[in-house]
């Protein structure tokens, strides 16, 4: 997945954490997006998959340029996800989240910082008390629909439109505990039409974006979507970083 250097090209490191499969349209839709990132942008992302159950260790994504939590939930290891997500906000490692990556971002947050340990994900736990992510009233799988993004938030800056259409394949989403996670912090900057989270970001972090939609599936994988830009945009500031901070 590797893709070709060249004298003028960018390069990162990025973690692709999920559980790899052929069946999840947004993993095969990762190697394109990466070749035409460096056809079109020159910049060069260095990919590698980190399995859920690998990133159970702390060091597993520590050293990447980006992060990015990929659909394909349930994933095989939840603790896995959660602790990946929390390195990269800890460390201010540029982070996406997509789908699942956004709901996991949530549950994080929820847990790890809002003090809501025992909120659960409805497809992960059924058997919970508490959910923060419970099945959606009506399920996005296959369904495209609008987004109304908050102006002067991070989102706005990088879609360069107060509105967007985009394209879902998830069935559940957040419920309870938004207050709790605005009072500390996270920021919830866009909307679908019945004014229902779709977008989530961290104040303060270098990068942190998670979205309900999945921007990797936007047309035909010709163009990357704005979001998927930025990330890759995002993970070659930290590592031109990184390297200044490197002993010659």
């Amino acid at each position: 997945m590797n893709g070709m250097t060249t004298n003028t090209a960018q390069t990162a490191r990025i973690a692709l954490v999920g559980d790899r499969s052929p069946n999840v349209v947004s993993h095969t839709r990762v190697p394109l997006l990466l070749d035409t990132l460096a056809d079109r942008d020159r910049i060069v992302l260095d990919a590698y998959w980190v399995p859920s159950e690998d990133a159970k260790d702390e060091e597993a994504v520590r050293g990447f340029d980006a992060v990015w939590v990929l659909p394909g939930s349930p994933y095989r290891s939840e603790a896995g996800v959660l602790t990946a997500i929390r390195t990269a906000r800890e460390d201010g490692t540029p982070f996406l989240g997509t789908c699942g990556g956004f709901q996991h971002a949530l549950l994080e947050y929820a847990r790890n910082v809002c003090d809501l340990a025992q909120v659960a994900h409805a497809e992960n736990d059924p058997d919970a008390d508490d959910f923060l992510i419970e099945p959606l009233a009506c399920s996005l799988v296959g369904h495209e629909a609008a987004v109304t993004v908050e102006p002067g938030s991070l989102a706005q800056s990088v879609i360069g439109s107060e509105r967007t259409v985009e394209r879902y394949f998830c069935a559940y989403g957040p419920s309870r505990h938004l207050d709790a996670l605005r009072a500390h912090g996270l920021r919830f900057s866009g909307h679908d039409e019945d004014g229902h989270v779709r977008i989530a970001e961290l104040p303060g972090h270098p990068f942190y974006l998670a979205t309900l939609f999945q921007p990797e599936l936007s047309g035909d994988g010709s163009r990357p979507h704005p979001i998927v830009r930025a990330l890759a945009r995002a993970a070659v500031a930290h590592a031109a970083v990184a390297s200044e901070g490197q002993p010659v």
